[in-house]
């Protein structure tokens, strides 16, 4: 395991990253110091083809240093090229997979891509791994070869484990930055972005400030609202997830911060909102009296933001193919369109619709509220 100090310093590290991109080159050098690594990349897009891809960040590091040249030197030339790329897309989620188990044996001797991966980019041997991302993105995380050069032991890839859910955040809550633009933003600027809820929360867990778009939604009060100067969820299911969320972000003096999303339902036809929380430490603000200790975005998908799969999976209790699922179906596609945007059978995706009404129907219904009828959609 990564000695408490040092994943509690990674951590620290992975939150400001979250919020400014400047600053993962920092965490990057604590990973590479932990793991025993040469560097890593870190990218996310979408797209299943060479002809739809698109690449929304790609940060290439080694022993904590930003290596543009090398990101360029692989976008431009070698990304169209490389063997290893379509299989990288078709790996499931969440499994460690050996650099070289992407190139055949040939391949490794002859491919100019490889070659570069391996001499340039130092991760010829190294481990990648794909999770999923917010809004159906897909997120690539390369960690290069371990510095000793004796191949990896197995406490490395049960470090690599431990960071995944951590590193899968940072990217959720930088993208949301992303979408508002408020990514890279001080945390006074950040209460001036608009398409975006956001609520500050002193250590205590106390709101310290909140955006129009935050008010406006606690105003409401159909999902999210103000308890006598502390965030509640309406449902009491939500509420007790809400708070575990936030017990996590803001501990006890002296115990280790970590962000998380989850989703809150709201009744009738209004889709739930998605929190995703990130502690903060060492910032300024223009309430010295008040510092903010962790941060909320609030995702509306009535504003014309999506629910994450992923965090519908964990909330509801589905499997990750049955939320993938459920959010589309949210979004009012056909089980006909669901089958052609994932690639399934119709019967297939059937299948999944009929497994989710039989054992999590109140949950779907309630959480994501179908656009569809349920005979129309099972049979």
């Amino acid at each position: 395991m990564i000695e408490d100090g040092s994943f509690e310093r990674i951590l620290a590290a992975l939150h400001k990253a979250a919020l400014d991109p400047a600053d993962w080159s920092g965490a990057a050098g604590l990973v590479d110091e932990a793991l025993g690594t040469h560097g890593s990349t870190l990218a996310c897009g979408d797209g299943e083809t060479d002809e739809d891809f698109r690449l929304y960040f790609m940060w290439t590091c080694l022993r904590g240093q930003r290596r543009q040249d090398l990101e360029r030197i692989w976008l431009e030339t070698y990304l169209h090229l490389d063997e290893g790329v379509p299989r990288l897309r078709r790996l499931p989620f969440n499994r460690l997979i050996p650099v070289t188990d992407l190139y055949t044996e040939a391949e490794q001797k002859t491919s100019a891509a490889y070659n570069v991966l391996r001499t340039l980019g130092r991760a010829g041997n190294g481990i990648d791994v794909r999770l999923p991302g917010p809004d159906g993105l897909r997120i690539m995380w390369q960690v290069n070869d371990p510095v000793d050069g004796e191949g990896w032991s197995s406490w490395q890839l049960d470090r690599i484990r431990r960071l995944l859910p951590h590193i899968r955040q940072t990217v959720h809550v930088r993208q949301t930055l992303a979408g508002a633009g408020a990514l890279g933003a001080t945390l006074t600027d950040m209460l001036e972005a608009s398409g975006l809820g956001v609520v500050q929360l002193d250590a205590r867990g106390r709101i310290a400030a909140a955006n129009d778009r935050a008010r406006d939604l606690l105003r409401a009060g159909n999902g999210l609202f103000d308890r006598d100067g502390f965030l509640s969820a309406r449902a009491r299911r939500d509420n007790d997830g809400l708070q575990r969320l936030l017990g996590r972000a803001l501990p006890p003096s002296g115990a280790q911060a970590a962000g998380g999303s989850t989703i809150v339902r709201r009744p009738g036809a209004l889709p739930p909102l998605v929190l995703h929380v990130n502690p903060v430490g060492g910032q300024e603000t223009d309430r010295p009296v008040w510092p903010v200790a962790a941060i909320v975005l609030v995702v509306d998908p009535a504003g014309g933001a999506s629910v994450d799969p992923a965090v519908a999976a964990a909330a509801l209790g589905l499997t990750g193919m049955e939320s993938r699922v459920a959010v589309r179906l949210a979004r009012g596609m056909s089980v006909k369109e669901i089958a052609a945007a994932t690639g399934r059978k119709e019967s297939t995706i059937r299948t999944h619709v009929k497994h989710m009404f039989a054992n999590h129907l109140v949950n779907v219904n309630a959480g994501l509220h179908l656009s569809a009828p349920v005979y129309e959609l099972c049979w």
